[in-house]
């Protein structure tokens, strides 16, 4: 906006200099206005993004901020300076949905202005609390830069559809979009979107579809350009990666033996959740696979129910004797394996010997990951048109399965042991780092910049229920950070290609190449400014 005003001016002192009619002294206090029209400048405001749910949908978050923040909008981490919220929503349990409905009223009542993403708005977009404000699909969020921008003109946008391949569904718009990291260590890459699944009381199903994997080579090269930027750890995540290739002629180890082979010395993969009809076909490659050094001995296995009746009426296509089948097996040939999972408590159809069942499980295989959901009817699916179990005994059900699991402590035995950790994380407590052995156990160490995003070789001193502390032994290898760091939640940038930036917008927006060099130009009539303006003083002086 001041390139014009500083050309202006060097031109003024050009014409006069040569005409030999320049002014004895030059005012030196020059006042710039501020343009009328900054405010409706396309990419000028600045966002704050907020996230509920699942890492699939941090991931989608990390992807809209960098197109915004390529588009040239600034993302902020205060809801009180930005101009427009955007809420990345999600629609497992009314309590998010809670959430998302007490955002939009408090950016209401700020006056911002308010975009919905995520599962709610592409599985119910027709929810009371959503009318009037803009929405953009879970398959669209290539596309946020639209929304957003129609939305600070005042404009209601919708915007929904999946990506095809003529009739095939694909898996979601392009893993090579530009992203800024919550944790510049961290890469969460989605494999696929939605799954195989009909599970009664599961509302993510509206949401994500059906199955849609992304090509093994895509994945490939979005983790090669990851660890090139100075990634240490990759998660792989979606709905059900179990599930993965089934829609494209591949299967998940295929995927994963190839994904090993660019996993540098010092960085490790971790696998997001899989429902276990699909990884009992590969038992055997994933033993070999999470026996690789530079992958988690994890797996999140989820169970839900130990009563063969509830799975059957959750649809969940499985009985418990299978899924114990899996632990058994892994636990047998990954020895130390980390296998977390989730239980349901008060599903409606789940009797009292059902749920006794459930604490049976618990109480055998003393989980050191245990999710514990109260049953929460979500609207549109099966089990919400089925007769609730009274509240009261639902809470006493979650009530008495988490004492069980509080009681147990699977880290007791580990004082005096040594591991190897990767730093990547800052603890809640502030005052540690966060360091993960082989068996993504979280390990507590001292709170040394040094350490951060390296491996250590330590010394356990001391252990609780989900935790371990340590002393350092050795410091191993360390990768280049990204430049932006300085502590593991500030802002790291991961452009991707811009030509493919630049076509996912439309022909009217296909500005970012123009922005840039406007930028520069005015940086350049500035510095030149100043350069004349110096030498006008020493004339006239």
């Amino acid at each position: 906006a001041l390139a014009p005003l500083h050309l202006g001016l060097a031109k003024q002192w050009y014409q006069r200099r040569v005409r030999g009619i320049l002014p004895r002294k030059f005012n030196s206090t020059i006042k710039f206005e501020k343009p009328v029209a900054e405010s409706v400048i396309p990419g000028s405001q600045s966002v704050f993004v907020k996230t509920w749910g699942c890492s699939h949908n941090s991931s989608d978050s990390e992807y809209m901020a960098g197109l915004l923040s390529t588009y040239g909008y600034r993302i902020t981490d205060s809801p009180m300076a930005a101009d427009c919220w955007l809420l990345n929503s999600c629609t497992v349990k009314t309590p998010s949905e809670d959430g998302l409905r007490n955002s939009i009223m408090s950016a209401t009542k700020l006056g911002k202005k308010v975009v919905v993403a995520g599962c709610v708005s592409q599985g119910a977009p027709d929810t009371k609390f959503l009318e009037g404000y803009s929405v953009v699909g879970t398959h669209q969020i290539d596309r946020v830069v639209e929304v957003v921008e129609e939305t600070l003109k005042g404009h209601s946008v919708r915007l929904f559809g999946q990506k095809r391949e003529g009739t095939k569904k694909l898996g979601g718009a392009s893993l090579h979009l530009p992203k800024i990291r919550k944790n510049p260590l961290i890469e969460i890459i989605a494999i696929n979107t939605g799954c195989l699944n009909q599970c009664t009381y599961c509302k993510t199903k509206h949401a994500r579809g059906e199955l849609g994997s992304y090509p093994i080579d895509e994945i490939v090269q979005r983790g090669q350009q990851c660890f090139e930027e100075g990634v240490r750890e990759v998660w792989m995540t979606s709905e059900d990666t179990g599930a993965y290739g089934r829609d494209i002629g591949v299967t998940l180890p295929d995927l994963l033996y190839e994904f090993v082979k660019i996993i540098p010395e010092g960085c490790m993969l971790r696998l997001g959740m899989t429902n276990p009809p699909y990884i009992m076909d590969y038992l055997e490659d994933m033993v070999k696979i999470l026996s690789h050094p530079r992958v988690y001995a994890f797996l999140h296995v989820p169970v839900q129910a130990a009563s063969d009746n509830v799975l059957e009426d959750m649809k969940r296509e499985y009985t418990c004797g299978e899924f114990r089948r899996v632990v058994d097996y892994l636990r047998e040939h990954v020895p130390g394996v980390t296998i977390a999972t989730d239980i349901i408590c008060g599903f409606p159809t789940e009797t009292e010997e059902d749920f006794q069942e459930t604490l049976a499980l618990i109480d055998r295989y003393q989980f050191p990951s245990l999710f514990i959901n109260q049953f929460f009817p979500r609207p549109g699916t099966p089990a919400a048109r089925m007769k609730r179990i009274p509240a009261d005994q639902v809470k006493l059900r979650t009530k008495r399965a988490t004492e069980i699991f509080q009681k147990q402590f699977p880290y007791k035995g580990k004082v005096g042991s040594v591991e190897t950790v990767l730093v990547t994380e800052l603890a809640t407590d502030g005052e540690h780092y966060v360091g993960h052995n082989k068996f993504y156990e979280q390990v507590l160490v001292p709170k040394d910049e040094s350490y951060m995003g390296t491996t250590l070789t330590v010394k356990i001193t001391e252990t609780g229920k989900h935790y371990m502390k340590c002393e350092v032994l050795e410091v191993g290898s360390t990768m280049k950070l990204p430049s932006t760091y300085s502590n593991p939640n500030r802002i790291a940038f991961s452009e991707g290609p811009k030509k493919l930036v630049q076509n996912l917008l439309p022909a009217s927006q296909h500005t970012t190449r123009n922005f840039l060099l406007l930028l520069f130009a005015g940086l350049f009539v500035q510095l030149l400014y100043i350069v004349l303006r110096s030498r006008w003083n020493k004339e006239t002086t």
